[in-house]
């Protein structure tokens, strides 16, 4: 293993490219390979059991091309994976990405924080234990969004018929008053801009992408393995879908501006 082996970032399919543009804006000399896994995509209606073995079976593929570490860029993956893969791989440093929830509430004191997020992390464990932490401070409101993920895989990122999705959830909040929406599902920050708006951009909005780009640099820093390169690294795109049109889109939504 050397310093200038890969990093490996996986998703259910492109969602974690928001969290790859963070890691690459803190480590911009590092080398990535990106695997999408569209194929399977959603994760978030699956069983547990299901999305431990498609998570495993990317880590392998990753870990056959040389990866130094792992970043599980799905929050549906990382709850239900994380913690084995952990286990299996005892030596290898795996990054797992979860929901805001912590910096929305200490920045919502006292206020009303919508959690949106797959239906798969919000029934696991690990984002119980979370809740559990800081429902004290914080009216905390879960809300899974079935089907906004593949609006982002077909690169619908703005349309009337995303906000109509989206109003018909957001509906169900029946006028109260949000103060901080948590964008607990990787896609989701593709969407970032139609969200604020259908809040009339009165909310803060907190994803987990940026904490994860600092612990995965931490990590590596931590055992020696951060790339001295003076040079930008490379980005290799690989997806399990058969339609070349999915790296298209890959290297589409890695370009584009969010805010």
């Amino acid at each position: 293993m050397t310093l200038d082996n890969p990093i490996g970032i996986m998703d259910s399919g492109m969602g974690g490219i928001s969290v790859l543009r963070e890691i690459t804006k803190l480590m911009p000399n590092e080398n990535y390979i990106f695997y999408g896994d569209s194929k399977n995509a959603p994760y978030g209606s699956r069983s547990t059991e299901e999305i431990y073995h498609l998570t495993s079976d990317v880590v392998d593929k990753m870990l056959d091309m040389g990866v130094k570490a792992v970043v599980i860029a799905c929050n549906t993956a990382s709850s239900a994976a994380g913690k084995r893969l952990r286990e299996k791989y005892p030596q290898l440093p795996i990054i797992a990405i979860e929901p805001a929830l912590k910096p929305a509430v200490i920045s919502c004191p006292g206020g009303r924080v919508l959690v949106l997020a797959t239906e798969a992390t919000l029934r696991e464990q690990k984002f119980a234990t979370l809740m559990e932490a800081w429902k004290d401070r914080a009216e905390i409101i879960k809300m899974p969004l079935p089907g906004l993920p593949e609006f982002v895989e077909r690169g619908e990122l703005d349309s009337p018929e995303l906000r109509k999705f989206l109003m018909g959830y957001f509906s169900q909040l029946e006028g109260k008053k949000i103060d901080g929406v948590v964008l607990g599902c990787t896609h989701y920050p593709f969407v970032r801009k139609v969200i604020s708006e259908l809040f009339n951009n009165e909310v803060r909005i907190f994803d987990g992408a940026a904490g994860t780009a600092r612990q995965l640099r931490r990590r590596l820093h931590s055992i020696n393995m951060i790339s001295n390169s003076s040079t930008p690294g490379n980005i290799t795109w690989l997806n399990s879908s058969d339609d070349p049109e999915m790296i298209e889109l890959s290297k589409k939504l890695y370009k584009i501006k969010l805010d």
